[in-house]
């Protein structure tokens, strides 16, 4: 019995793990996205040098040096590579770490992954539809969600109510 149990376990298991890969495909909404049939010359002739590195090669830029730190206005922080609402403007809150940060993002326009650039497993985000970079997420926020996504202002636009 014991040893049923355990294969039953395990075959389960493998099976989730096979079809985990599918499942992510089958939700992914934008797989078929012009935006990410394009070059990575042309992101860099389209984008800013600073929001060309962080988005497509994702660098971080320096703490506190984002204009977004201050805005405070009503509206939405949209992906500056494609125009895609990330954040609202009332979930944005001052975290004091120097990056503009969020505690939720707007439904189906952040994807993840895990991010070992420094040695330790992160969580990465970056816009589900053209796959830029903008930052990492971590369970240290405010509630209610206790996230923080900690973005990097030069890969977002803010778009005034």
């Amino acid at each position: 019995m014991h040893m049923n149990r355990r294969r039953l376990l395990t075959s389960a298991l493998a099976i989730s793990a096979s079809l985990s890969p599918l499942a992510a495909l089958a939700a992914d909404t934008f797989a078929e996205s012009p935006w990410r049939k394009i070059s990575d010359a042309d992101w860099k002739k389209r984008l800013p040098a600073q929001a060309y590195g962080v988005l497509r090669r994702e660098d971080t830029e320096r703490p506190g040096s984002s204009p977004l730190l201050n805005e405070h206005r009503k509206g939405t922080f949209v992906c500056l590579g494609c125009d895609l609402p990330l954040f609202r403007s009332d979930a944005k809150y001052d975290s004091g770490t120097g990056w503009p940060s969020f505690f939720i993002a707007i439904k189906g326009g952040l994807a993840t992954k895990t991010d070992f650039a420094i040695g330790l497993p992160r969580t990465e985000y970056h816009c589900a539809r053209c796959l830029g970079h903008h930052g990492h997420l971590f369970d240290d926020g405010p509630r209610p969600t206790g996230l923080r996504y900690c973005s990097n202002g030069a890969a977002l636009k803010f778009i005034p109510a």
